[in-house]
């Protein structure tokens, strides 16, 4: 094994890079198909996309176990099994999600993998890549524009009352200083004053729509189906009544196409669209992944989060829309995390204990008991880390062997492709045999309250699910206007079952509460949010941003 020596930008800027034609000749994509973004990078046309060649190839998700704050490694993870699955003779193609600039300068830092298992070019990626997310931001904020110059309006008016708006601006930023806002002050030019508030980029409705579209045709009629407020007189009003639509969908032209980069071992992978898990679907677009089946026999994509949310909103919302049948998913463990769900406090996190992974194993066995309500059988990576013990990881194996579960020691970050050939070998093995036979956990055509209860109770494990006199009120409005046949889209803390972070481990005798609702009426599903999370994060005490910089030569540091 390796030892990691150099930080990830460093590793990734020393190693090899294709011009991005060889690697789209790779997939079999003829050079006049491309649109170049430089040498590195190129969106792929949609009309590469073939939907009987789809049925033929292979989906894997890459999911998690309760994640510690910094994450598990899902990329890492997903990056290393596609070069794996490359390395034991398939072709395989990882499809991910773009980073987001607020956790690249707030916590995380880079968010391409790590270690021996990325993708490059790495510094393009964690920053303004293709331009994807400026333009859903533009998108979004031109309808933000709009609304207020209908306020503003004496001859076109709809007659929208402004304290019922919902549609807020954002910003691909974390900035907790932007949640809760004043706009509208000055003059009787500037605007009406009223309360307004900032989200971050990847919790914009454009972005979930973009990842939930299906071609052209389908974003203008999901843009269109924006909900903006009431009339004084009660009656809804949608981006559609604004004539919104095309404009929104013209800034968004190219930034519906997929985007074409490889792994540091040369393998294709697609980049496409980033909501976050915690706040909305957590998955790349449905034309990214439709497109990696269309190009390659195996896809390999990842899913925000844990199981709870990620993966759990991958099955209902996802596949659920678009018709895609995963054959095998992969549950990424660290022992880092079960010492943390046994009780580890942070400092704690890398010194080896026995005792607290099996503290912490409850996490586990929950998380492969929730991914066989779906009918999938999952394999289990070890992400391996230098301070894992033999003895801890042990624990693990034999944990999941008592469940009939095989967990393989995953070296993707020390030793790439390499270092994952077992777990793609395991994974090529599960599909050979069909062990998956995937279906979604609940019907659409259910009721919301029992949507949200088949989920808090069977994936959550909670004992009941309870509604503040707000989200009642809500859920009212909700149904008058016929949205009650969406899924629904939890949002939650990431670090718990629970919708509590403190509670670690496999929660039990709890219950969840429904604070408030919002609905996406444009990406098509209903959206209950539980406990305190929001839709603008804040930096942290020391945030990533310190430590990046760029020299005379144009070469970017610290972005880890």
């Amino acid at each position: 094994m390796q030892q990691q020596l150099m930080s990830d930008i460093e590793i990734a800027q020393s190693s090899p890079i294709r011009h991005i034609k060889k690697i789209a000749a790779s997939l079999g994509v003829k050079e006049e198909d491309l649109e170049y973004y430089g040498k590195h990078k190129a969106k792929l046309p949609l009309h590469l996309i073939n939907e009987e060649t789809i049925q033929q190839h292979h989906l894997i998700l890459v999911t998690a176990i309760t994640p510690t704050p910094l994450g598990e490694g899902k990329t890492t993870i997903s990056i290393g099994l596609t070069d794996g699955l490359n390395h034991i003779g398939k072709k395989a193609i990882a499809v991910l999600r773009e980073p987001s600039l607020g956790p690249v300068f707030g916590v995380k830092g880079g968010a391409a993998g790590g270690g021996y298992s990325q993708v490059i070019p790495m510094e393009d990626i964690n920053l303004h890549f293709t331009g994807d997310f400026s333009a859903i931001e533009k998108a979004n904020n031109l309808l933000a524009a709009l609304i207020d110059n209908n306020l503003q309006s004496k001859t076109r008016s709809l007659n929208l009352d402004p304290r019922t708006i919902v549609w807020k601006r954002v910003i691909d930023m974390n900035d907790r200083a932007l949640r809760n806002i004043i706009i509208g002050l000055g003059g009787t030019g500037d605007g009406m004053p009223r309360q307004d508030g900032f989200n971050i980029t990847p919790a914009s409705e454009i972005m979930a729509i973009l990842c939930m579209s299906k071609d052209m045709n389908d974003l203008k009629q999901r843009l269109g189906n924006i909900f903006i407020g009431f009339t004084y007189d009660n009656q809804p009003v949608f981006a559609r009544d604004l004539h919104a639509v095309g404009a929104m969908a013209v800034l968004l032209k190219d930034a519906i196409k997929p985007n074409l980069v490889q792994t540091l071992e040369g393998n294709a992978a697609i980049l496409h669209g980033g909501p976050f898990a915690s706040i909305a679907q957590g998955t790349n677009t449905i034309l990214a992944t439709k497109m990696g089946l269309s190009l390659g026999d195996y896809v390999v994509t990842e899913a925000g989060f844990g199981a709870d949310l990620g993966a759990e909103k991958f099955f209902d919302i996802k596949c659920a829309s678009s018709g895609l049948q995963p054959e095998a998913v992969v549950l990424v463990v660290t022992v880092k995390a079960l010492r943390y769900h046994g009780g580890a406090l942070k400092e704690e996190w890398n010194t080896p204990s026995v005792e607290r992974v099996e503290k912490g194993l409850p996490n586990l066995r929950k998380h492969i008991e929730n991914l066989q309500l779906f009918g999938m059988r999952p394999v289990v990576a070890i992400n391996h880390f230098v301070h894992d013990s033999d003895a801890e990881i042990q624990l693990i194996q034999n944990e999941c062997r008592s469940m009939g579960i095989e967990a393989i020691v995953a070296d993707a970050w020390a030793d790439g492709g390499k270092g994952c050939a077992a777990l793609a070998g395991a994974v090529a093995t599960s599909i050979n045999k069909k062990e998956s036979h995937f279906h979604p956990l609940y019907k659409w055509d259910t009721s919301i309250e029992e949507k949200i209860q088949n989920i808090a109770s069977k994936i959550y494990g909670a004992n009941a699910v309870e509604y503040t006199p707000k989200a009642k009120t809500q859920l009212k409005k909700i149904k008058a206007l016929g949205f009650d046949h969406m899924p629904v889209c939890i949002a939650k803390t990431p670090r718990s079952f629970s919708d509590d972070e403190s509670k670690r481990g496999r929660p039990e005798n709890f219950i969840v509460t429904v604070r408030e609702f919002e609905f996406a009426a444009g990406a098509g599903f209903v959206i209950p949010l539980l406990g305190d999370v929001m839709r603008m994060p804040g930096l942290p005490a020391e945030p990533s941003a310190e430590k990046i910089d760029i020299d005379e030569t144009g070469r970017v540091t610290g972005l880890f």
